[in-house]
């Protein structure tokens, strides 16, 4: 498994959004990306997660931050997710585990003593010029938005 580090160029993306666009990480160069990865659409911990991203969205566009999600769920089920949520960013369905894998964030995990095979909840902050800034790999769900401020140590603004 891939194991990327900080400074380090971002692993391209060439895919479909959940509606069929096209997507490219490279199209956002000159933008902060914010990357996270997560298990799977309409979970607790994964809802938690993305309304704190959503409830910061506009403080975090008006830092220059452009908020990507990426599961192993289908479009259609992102589709769901979102307008349920109301989200207003991107996901990106990656199905065949592709993207996943190339940022090491697929791997075995444990519930209830079980081991099993999954995404483990990463969130990459990439820098205008496509390098990882920033890698979390202990993810807050409920202040995702916040922790990754902290971690940057940026302070963000409502108004």
């Amino acid at each position: 498994m891939t194991q990327l580090a900080e400074k380090q160029k971002a692993p391209a993306i060439e895919t479909k959004d959940q509606f069929g666009g096209d997507f490219s990480l490279e199209k956002l160069k000159g933008k902060k990306v914010i990357l996270y990865f997560y298990p799977k659409d309409d979970t607790p911990g994964c809802t938690a997660e993305a309304c704190s991203l959503r409830d910061n969205y506009e403080p975090l566009k008006k830092l220059g931050f452009e908020v990507v999600g990426i599961s192993p769920d289908s479009d259609k089920s992102h589709k769901k997710f979102m307008e349920k949520y109301h989200l207003p960013f991107i996901l990106l369905p990656d199905t065949d585990k592709k993207i996943v894998k190339d940022y090491g964030v697929w791997g075995e995990k444990k519930l209830y003593g079980k081991a099993y095979e999954g995404v483990l909840r990463t969130t990459f902050v990439i820098d205008e010029k496509g390098h990882i800034e920033k890698i979390i790999d202990k993810v807050r769900t409920g202040d995702h938005a916040a922790q990754i401020m902290e971690e940057l140590n940026l302070k963000m603004s409502n108004n």
